[in-house]
């Protein structure tokens, strides 16, 4: 289990440590601790009032909640967004509004979804040729599946 030490950035923000919602969710959820109006068509950064420390062996993915995608076209500006190992500072989520309707988000609101995933580290090298794939896949992409 990789553990993330949680600090609330201000005690009377309201702000709390994220947790599941349920045994076998992969993603706990993040709440807001500012109002925030998003119009239409547009976007807003909101505060969740929490710094996380992500172990060297890990990265924090920020990810939208369905149901504010499928109830409000509310979603992630930058989906998923990428929380490095390295990084101390509030998470702010970039809320956007695909809707015809202004939104407005309270403090409290669940707005996005915080996944941790562990990693091995990776190096890039440089070569001519690549190997080929464990398919016939190739270059082949942008909907190349044939699956709508």
């Amino acid at each position: 289990m990789i553990e993330v030490p949680v600090k609330v950035l201000d005690p009377n923000s309201g702000a709390v440590a994220p947790q599941p919602m349920r045994a076998g969710d992969a993603a706990a959820d993040l709440r807001a601790v500012e109002p925030a109006k998003i119009p239409a068509g547009s976007y807003a950064m909101v505060g969740t009032g929490l710094a996380v420390a992500i172990p060297p062996t890990a990265c924090g993915l920020v990810l939208p909640r369905s149901g504010l995608a499928a109830k409000h076209g509310i979603t992630l500006l930058n989906s998923p967004g990428l929380i490095d190992s390295g990084y101390r500072g509030e998470l702010r989520i970039i809320l956007y509004n695909t809707s015809d309707s202004d939104f407005a988000v309270e403090a409290g609101d669940r707005i996005a979804q915080l996944m941790i995933i562990g990693l091995d580290k990776v190096s890039f090298l440089a070569t001519d040729e690549l190997p080929e794939g464990i398919d016939d896949r190739g270059e082949a992409g942008f909907g190349s599946s044939g699956v709508a």
